[in-house]
Order: structure tokens, then sequence, then C-alpha cells
């Protein structure tokens, strides 16, 4: 079995074509914010959960999913960050 398979009965082929034409424009932008080759493979995971998240079976506007999935990455990020960096 790939990744692929659970996520076919969820999503038609044209929300998937959109979905992974949504996480390659997304992963354009955020790319060079990760170093080492584990940060990288972490936030793919990220992204593409995030997207399936995001994502559902209308779902066929690459912008708005790339622009969703985006602008759910940034506010888990400042979750993360405000947890570690709490206001005193």
């Amino acid at each position: 079995m790939n990744a692929y398979q659970p996520i076919q009965g969820v999503f038609g082929p044209e929300s998937l074509k959109a979905i992974g034409q949504a996480f390659g424009e997304a992963w354009w932008v955020i790319a060079g914010n990760f170093g080492n080759d584990i940060d990288i493979e972490k936030a793919r995971n990220r992204l593409a959960h995030v997207l399936l998240l995001v994502a559902d079976d209308d779902s066929r506007d690459v912008g708005v999913l790339r622009r969703a999935a985006l602008q759910r990455m940034a506010l888990d990020q400042k979750k993360r960050w405000e947890r570690k960096h709490p206001v005193r």
C-alpha cells in the first residue's frame, strides 16, 4: 500500500490534482525556511497534512488551497512560538 491509496476514496481525481499542485506551489514559497533534511521532511509532511485538512472533494482552486495551507501553517507556527515564549 502506498501513501496515495488512503485518500483515493475521499478526494476525486480533480481535487487530488489541485491538492498536488497547491502542495508544489506552497512548498516553493516556504522551502527556503527549512535547513536540514529532518526539518524539510517534517515541514513537507506538515504541509501535506494541512492541505488535506483544508481541502474537500469540491476543492479545485489551486490558489485558494495554497493560500489556506500557508495561512494554516503560519497560524500553527505562531501558536507553537507563543507556547514556547509566553508573554509575562
